[in-house]
């Protein structure tokens, strides 16, 4: 027996090395039927059964190689020997972290964990003392084999540990039911050093299979990172895809990617995960940080100890989501660096290693050559634009046509800005008007959807900046809830995701407006902007040498006359005939027909009667009631200081001021005139402190002095500030009456008087006109533009409220009655006149 073991132990050591994939023949059923059972009464002898058991036991050993059907062997040979029983084979897999792992139950017991702690119970007995025992079932409470459950009583329990080179691998657990199990019947089992050596066989084979399937499958992710990577040029979509394809690799809380800038700083632009500690765009000099430390070196860095300094200087702006273990690695390709991929906290609470170390050197090769790529697409695409802005450019400076410059900015760009629709709207006399669409040879009068699109460049004229606005899904990116509305209703009409608009603007002033519209609301890249800025210079330029080559004299008067001139003579005599007769009706007709002359300009509803809250000491704000635009009463308490100084004073004054009338009524029951006569006085003065500090009580509280609205941005963020005595907190706007300016250009001016009739259309009232009289006309003209212009303040009752001021539209002045052609021709007379003058006049 003891040589058949041994030679069971050589073959088991032979036995060590790979097989095919995985076969199904593992189940416990078939595996039970290749050890047959011994028939009943052939146990008349148990040495000569433990031989019989231990010959077909090595041989159904060898032929399976995995711990779990070597253990389902074990197990059915011991309740050969054993009748009645049930057996439970267990396994240490891990030294490092020994723990009592389950790999095969047989009989009548079932375990509810197959993992049970190293020192539980009588498992705990065998893990501190690794020799064969056998405990009587009435010796034993339940809790002491708790992890085993059966209906039927334990009479004994055994446990035979597994040795390998004197160390503890495993144990084979017996059940007996019926009769108990002497120690001398336990040392019967003859198999146990085969058992596990088999065991330990098993175990490493599988540690060698689960290596090699591990290294295999690490070769086809690097392999899919790899294909990934390269399918993917574009260097915005690629960042996302490497950030994301390294956390799920590494299996870590954050990654971020660091690329190199144009100045050898490194910029992060791109994270996957959380990561507090730093923000996305953020930028790295030699020497700032880790990332700039691993790009000087240019080796990995393992930072596993959370008490590191640059890890302590990483976390020093947050608690929440600090890094506890980092490591990063150089992005290198072709011998150049291209970034830094920065990993943040393994998911499983671990420190970084080697390995770690090792698997991040791997994938951030697969994606250096990727990013490369990526970089030197990016400068071909910048090549690509500078060329087409060299193009547009000389198009658009080679000619003093203004159509022809519109037409070239509008389409001529189209190859390098993926954009679907681009406009230019220019401003003249005060008025913004759409001079050229993409796609559009010319701009139709009355089309609604161009109308639509001034509408928005209009409201983009607003202020001198650039305007950026895009909609990812149904968030609209915009501060303003008003633009945000805006621009929903724009992008639903239009099927546009994003809306880009540049003033076109010089020392002179603001000529007009260029504009970008997509489906896509990305579609502008940092250069695309870049190029349209230029572009916006010398569309600006080119525009103005248009607008002064046509106010060179009689460029625009001559040239047309002459035409006509060659078409009137070309006519037939009875024609001309009638075009003279004509003619001279409408000159009757502007000179003896009067008609009402308004005087038209745009309007604004200029701000009347306001208020500044201020506060009449300092103090930290502690509440406010109000947000801009609220309607509020004369008194209403719009913002509360910190008062509790002020309630001290009050309550130490009101205790003093019955101390006070207290002992004066005592001196009063004593006869103490004196007395209390000195103590009225004091009671007298504590009371008047009392109506102080209630007065300066009541102070704290800021109220509006005046009906009208809260014309105060944010006024709800002063709450936790602390304002200084005069500080303005807010503004109120009494809109009982409105004010509205009414721009009036300087050669009309001459008609306007106080007292006339006007009326006003604003934009925000589209169907209804305000009514009335000229109050003042400024003394002092206004640039508006290239133009100089008067304001004519027109008073207009506004009882509801519904005027409010910065609205705007377009007034008119009545002037009286005056002739047609004096009213229809007075402002090109003036300027011929003018002209006249400037030429012959003295």
């Amino acid at each position: 027996m003891l040589q058949c073991a041994l030679k069971l132990c050589e073959l088991l050591e032979i036995c060590k090395f790979p097989v095919s994939p995985l076969r199904k023949q593992s189940q416990e059923k078939n595996l039970l039927l290749r050890l047959h059972v011994v028939r009943p009464g052939a146990m008349a002898t148990q040495g000569s059964s433990s031989i019989d058991i231990v010959g077909r036991l090595s041989a159904a050993l060898l032929r399976e190689r995995e711990v779990r059907p070597r253990a389902a062997l074990i197990a059915q040979a011991v309740m050969e020997l054993f009748p009645s029983s049930a057996a439970a084979v267990y396994a240490i897999e891990d030294a490092e972290d020994p723990k009592w792992t389950s790999i095969a139950v047989l009989g009548e017991i079932h375990l509810d964990q197959q993992v049970i702690p190293i020192d539980f119970g009588t498992l705990g007995a065998v893990a501190e003392c690794p020799q064969p025992v056998v405990y009587s079932g009435s010796s034993l409470n339940r809790e002491d084999y708790a992890h085993l459950h059966s209906r039927r009583t334990v009479q004994s329990l055994a446990y035979v540990p597994f040795l390998m080179d004197g160390n503890l691998i495993g144990a084979l657990e017996i059940v007996s039911f019926e009769t108990a199990i002497s120690e001398e019947e336990l040392s019967l089992v003859d198999f146990v050093e085969a058992s596990g050596t088999a065991i330990a066989a098993a175990l490493e084979y599988e540690r060698e299979r689960n290596s090699q399937l591990s290294s295999i499958s690490r070769l086809a992710q690097l392999y899919d990172l790899e294909k990934v990577f390269n399918s993917t040029p574009e260097m915005d979509d690629l960042l996302p895809i490497v950030a994301r394809k390294f956390r799920e690799v590494l299996d870590v809380q954050a990654v971020n990617l660091w690329l190199v800038g144009g100045d050898g700083e490194l910029i992060l632009l791109n994270r996957d995960g959380k990561d507090p500690t730093i923000e996305v765009g953020a930028v790295q000099r030699s020497g700032e940080g880790i990332a700039s430390e691993v790009s000087d070196s240019g080796e990995p860095l393992v930072l596993s100890v959370a008490q590191d300094d640059r890890l302590k200087r990483r976390n020093a702006a947050t608690e929440d989501g600090a890094v506890y273990s980092l490591m990063a690695a150089p992005i290198v390709a072709q011998e150049k660096l291209v970034g830094v991929a920065e990993v943040i906290n393994k998911l499983g609470g671990t420190a970084f290693d080697e390995d770690d170390v090792f698997l991040l050197t791997s994938v951030v090769q697969t994606a250096a050559s990727a990013l490369h790529n990526a970089t030197l697409l990016q400068a071909e695409r910048k090549v690509e634009i500078l060329e087409t802005l060299v193009t547009v450019s000389k198009e658009i400076t080679s000619t003093l046509n203004m159509d022809g410059v519109l037409h070239t900015v509008v389409n001529g760009t189209k190859a390098v800005v993926p954009y679907d629709r681009a406009a230019v709207a220019l401003e003249q006399r005060g008025k913004l008007q759409v001079k050229a669409v993409s796609g559009l040879d010319a701009i139709r009068l009355g089309d609604a959807e161009v109308q639509k699109l001034r509408e928005v460049l209009e409201w983009a004229t607003v202020s001198n900046d650039e305007i950026h606005i895009k909609q990812h899904g149904d968030e609209i990116d915009a501060d303003r809830e008003e633009t945000k509305a805006k621009f929903a209703e724009h992008f639903q009409r239009t099927d546009m995701r994003a809306f880009y608009a540049v003033p076109l603007l010089d020392d002179a002033g603001r000529i007009g407006i260029l504009s970008f519209e997509s489906g896509d609301p990305d579609f502008l890249t940092e250069a695309h902007l870049e190029m349209i800025r230029v572009l916006a210079a010398q569309v600006t330029v080119a525009l103005r040498n248009a607008e002064l080559y046509k106010e060179v004299p009689f460029i625009g008067v001559i040239e047309p006359l002459m035409q006509r001139k060659k078409r009137f003579l070309a006519m037939e005599k009875r024609r001309r005939a009638l075009f003279v007769t004509a003619t001279a009706a409408a000159a009757i007709f502007l000179t003896f027909c009067p008609i009402p002359m308004r005087l038209a300009g745009d309007a604004s509803v200029a701000p009347q009667n306001i208020s500044q809250i201020q506060p009449e000491f300092d103090g930290v704000v502690r509440s406010v009631a109000v947000h801009e635009g609220d309607a509020v009463k004369k008194g209403t308490v719009l913002a509360e200081l910190e008062d509790w100084e002020y309630r001290s004073d009050l309550a130490a004054a009101e205790a003093k001021y019955k101390s006070a009338l207290a002992e004066m009524n005592r001196a009063l029951a004593a006869n103490d005139g004196t007395e209390a006569g000195m103590q009225r006085l004091q009671a007298d003065f504590w009371s008047s402190e009392i109506d102080r500090a209630h007065e300066r009580l009541e102070k704290t509280r800021l109220r509006s002095p005046i009906d009208g609205l809260i014309d105060t941005p944010h006024v709800e963020t002063f709450a936790g500030r602390r304002l200084e005595k005069g500080d303005v907190f807010a503004e109120v706007i009494n809109t009982s009456a409105a004010m509205v300016d009414v721009a009036i250009d300087q050669e009309e001016v001459r008609f306007l008087k106080p007292g006339q009739d006007a009326a006003v259309k604003l934009e925000s009232f589209p169907t209804k006109t305000f009514r009335g009289t000229v109050a003042i006309v400024s003394p002092k003209s206004t640039s508006n533009g290239d133009d100089r212009v008067f304001f004519a303040r027109v008073s207009v009752p506004n009882p509801s409220g519904e005027i409010r001021p910065g609205m705007q539209g377009r007034g008119k002045i009545w002037t009286g009655w005056h002739p047609a052609g004096y009213v229809l021709l007075r402002r090109p007379l003036a300027w011929i006149w003018s002209k006249l003058w400037s030429w012959f006049g003295w």
